[in-house]
């Protein structure tokens, strides 16, 4: 086993690891089942990477995060390391090409999704495999006590069972104490093993404004800071809404969701980053796995639904270290518009038992039948065929999900397809815009059989990969063969799929349990309460507030916030007096060091303050250093 800083030194070039990195690798290597609260931004990826690049053999990294997929793959191969990543929307002959590697070749890490771990045939390949170890990111997600439960997350415990030596690495940025205990029992730790990096962000200023003209404050602080800014809302239309309007104003903004299609929000992701449109107004589908370090302000324009969501996502800023900001807008409309979730997020059991009969007509699945089977669902097409109420119905399909009789998900896709228009003696004659055009169609002709005859299912991404161009290049190039009537290109969607794990029920048949509704919406309710308390609660720091929420107890306040700051701004000469006499207390008492002193009375009172009343007392007179740091008191004075 190599020594796993030369590992670092070798490969990122660090000469030290940065704090608690080393101990969790440590662990990992003695084999212990680990799990990882790191804040976001901690350097997550690091630990797994050197734990796999030590240990002999492959680390299948478990990741829902398709960005973060395809950004390390790419990092890990400019460093040479060899790896390979599993997707959504990948053709099957290139799925099973990388399968291949992973198994004959020295493939260090296979990142996948969650959902993969349901194919029978990837867990046949799987055991084929060398795994030395499992990580497993955004491992709230296993929770269903967590604010993104994934019940594929679920599986994972079962593929653990065909490598009973390769330890698993359980990394988060958000869990509080339940949470954390959960998902040590969902990975089936040996023994719980919890290794914990203080949340505190000394750089970000977390902040609250209660504005009746949330819009006119929002253009306010983009117009000032003029810098890298996320905004995140709930619903897509705002994100288009509120793009426009900033952009109308003169704040260079772009919207980004989840109803975009795959190169448009690739293109307004890089654009984003690369500070072109240094706003991006976007739903939670943005930013995770998406390493930005100098977004300098985070707005929150709609309330998140739990402090999880909130921290994770103000996270973003200031990832330098530098100062950011995370500014959550608010009024009493919000908040009262924040407590109704609970009812849109728990809908009537009658109303979800009428969706899941919804759902079984609109797939036309007899009772009895559908387990196993996918279907494309247009989710905007079966609301309005079947009258239901958007926001309830997904809330409905989500508490199926965690009963375990149905999933929607997204990694199961409608593939590009093409299908030559002409013959391939007419081909002969065609006469390509350009180079590119002529190795794309020498590409379709000898990879895909049939391609004259019948439509076939092609890969862009595999496409660019044999053509050592970008993806974007690709997509351009067979829309302009199209403009030619060279051949006919459907791009594929990205709609999502309803997938049956149980055979359709008679509705009187179906039960909804009391851990996945009854304890699931106290839960819910609970995050609710938590999030109106940090906006409401004006005495306390903001950072500690959201420490103690994930069980992190600390006295010190961050001195940033907007609550610290209004407490500076307050204190009263009665304060400073106060400060002074306790100073002169301990000094008339004992000669005491400026640390030691600083740190007796910064728990009673702001250690800025405490060292401006300390250099007050010098320049006046009243205390002197007896020795370079030994403060002293003039007798005389007192």
């Amino acid at each position: 086993m190599e020594d796993i800083r030369d590992i670092l030194k070798q490969y990122w070039g660090y000469d030290a690891f940065r704090s608690l990195q080393e101990e969790i690798i440590l662990s990992v290597l003695s084999g212990k089942d680990t799990l990882a609260l790191m804040p976001t931004g901690g350097g997550k990826s690091i630990t797994y990477q050197v734990a796999g690049l030590a240990k002999e053999g492959i680390c299948v990294v478990i990741t829902p995060l398709i960005a973060l997929m395809k950004d390390q793959v790419e990092d890990l191969k400019r460093r040479q390391i060899q790896a390979e990543a599993v997707y959504t929307g990948m053709e099957r002959e290139h799925v099973e090409s990388v399968i291949n590697k992973c198994i004959f070749s020295p493939v260090k890490f296979l990142y996948i999704s969650p959902e993969r771990l349901a194919s029978e045939r990837f867990r046949i390949k799987l055991k084929q495999m060398k795994v030395s170890l499992f990580a497993v990111d955004e491992a709230h997600c296993i929770s269903q006590w967590g604010y993104d439960f994934r019940p594929s997350y679920l599986r994972i415990a079962e593929v653990r069972t065909f490598f009973p030596e390769a330890p698993v690495l359980a990394l988060t940025a958000t869990a509080t104490p339940d949470v954390v205990e959960d998902i040590q029992k969902q990975l089936h730790f040996t023994c719980p093993n919890v290794l914990s990096k203080s949340f505190r962000r000394e750089n970000i200023s977390y902040v609250v404004r209660n504005v009746n003209d949330k819009l006119g404050e929002l253009l306010h602080i983009l117009s000032k800071l003029q810098a890298s800014a996320i905004v995140y809302v709930r619903k897509r239309n705002t994100a288009e809404q509120l793009a426009r309007f900033l952009s109308e104003n003169g704040v260079k903004a772009d919207f980004y969701h989840a109803g975009l299609i795959a190169r448009q929000r690739t293109q307004r992701q890089e654009d984003w980053k690369n500070d072109i449109t240094p706003v991006i107004v976007a739903t939670n589908a943005f930013g995770m796995g998406i390493d930005k370090p100098d977004v300098r302000i985070v707005v929150h324009f709609d309330i998140p639904d739990c402090p999880e969501a909130y921290f994770q996502e103000a996270g973003r800023a200031g990832r330098d270290g530098k100062r950011a900001y995370a500014v959550l807008l608010c009024n009493p409309a919000a908040v009262t518009a924040l407590k109704s979730r609970i009812t849109k997020g728990f809908p009537e059991k009658k109303y979800i038992r009428q969706v899941y009969e919804a759902l079984g007509n609109y797939f036309q699945i007899a009772e009895g039948s559908g387990a196993g089977y996918a279907f494309e669902f247009d989710t905007d097409a079966f609301v309005r065929d079947f009258g239901l109420d958007y926001v309830r119905t997904f809330s409905a399909i989500q508490i199926l999900q965690v009963g375990g009789y149905l999933e929607c998900t997204t990694d199961i896709n409608s593939r590009s397809r093409i299908n030559f228009t002409i013959s391939r003696e007419a081909l002969a004659y065609f006469r390509p815009d350009d180079d590119l055009q002529n190795r794309i169609i020498e590409l379709l002709m000898r990879r895909y059989p049939g391609i004259f005859t019948q439509y076939v299912w092609i890969s862009e991404d595999y496409l660019a990969q044999e053509a050592g161009v970008k993806r974007k290049e690709i997509y351009e190039t067979l829309i302009a063969l199209a403009k030619r009537r060279i051949i006919s290109y459907v791009p594929g969607n990205e709609r999502p799929y309803i997938v049956y794990h149980q055979p359709r029920l008679p509705v009187s048949y179906l039960t909804i349990g009391k851990a996945a509704y009854e304890d699931r919406k106290k839960a819910y309710a609970s995050k609710i309460k938590e999030m109106v308390r940090y906006i409401e609660d004006s005495s306390r720091c903001r950072q500690l507030v959201l420490m103690d929420y994930f069980g992190q107890k600390e006295k010190k306040g961050c001195g940033i916030c907007d609550v610290c700051l209004e407490t500076k701004k307050h204190t009263t000469s009665g304060d400073k007096t106060r400060i002074e006499d306790e100073i002169i207390a301990i000094l008339m008492n004992k000669d005491t060091d400026l640390k030691i002193l600083v740190h007796r009375l910064e728990e009673q009172f702001d250690r800025e303050l405490v060292v401006a009343t300390v250099r007050n007392l010098l320049d006046k007179g009243k205390i002197y250093y007896k020795t370079p740091l030994l403060l002293s008191v003039k007798k005389m004075n007192v």
